[in-house]
């Protein structure tokens, strides 16, 4: 992407600071917007049979979004809260459509972010019923060891799968190993 191209999609963007706590989005309403993490981290959760169940956590140098809420209009079914203070760059759906008219290179990208988030939600189902609680553990420790200095336990308990109970030994038996 040239200079001028550049330009134009990052004046697309606005830069947005949230607290810990505060909502990007919640479940019912419609999305409009997605967010590039510049820091922090986000999680997107669902209240199950009154529990809290965390679909995805993300970090920096990822975007976030309730993707057919986005793309489609419709009801979104997640919260997107932050789990830190983050700082974040938010494009607006009219914004994002209008970059996707005018500039191909961004076009390619959005195409492989759609692709990724389906690959992202064909892992997860894969995960949840091909793997052992270990595994995913093991798994995510393997790929984004940083997140378990940075997140709740039971957001990422809930996110693999599993009672933070269960996390707690798992993560006791890795520093502890059994012999």
């Amino acid at each position: 992407m040239d200079n001028k191209s550049l330009e134009s999609v990052l004046s697309k963007f606005e830069k947005v600071e949230i607290k810990k706590n505060e909502y990007v989005l919640q479940s019912g309403k419609v999305c409009r917007e997605m967010a590039f993490i510049a820091t922090g981290y986000l999680r997107m959760y669902d209240i199950a049979d009154g529990k809290e169940i965390s679909f995805w956590i993300g970090s920096s140098g990822k975007f976030i979004t309730s993707v057919s809420s986005f793309v489609f209009q419709t009801q979104n079914f997640w919260n997107i809260q932050a789990i830190t203070d983050c700082t974040l760059y938010v494009i607006s759906r009219e914004k994002h459509m209008e970059l996707c008219k005018t500039e191909p290179k961004w076009l390619e990208f959005d195409n492989l972010l759609l692709a990724h988030s389906f690959a992202l939600l064909e892992k997860s189902m894969f995960s949840q019923l091909h793997t052992t609680a270990k595994e995913r553990f093991e798994n995510l420790m393997e790929e984004d060891r940083e997140l378990f200095q940075h997140v709740p336990l039971h957001y990422i308990a809930s996110m693999i799968g599993i009672a933070p109970e269960s996390l707690s030994r798992l993560r006791k038996n890795l520093v502890n190993p059994i012999s």
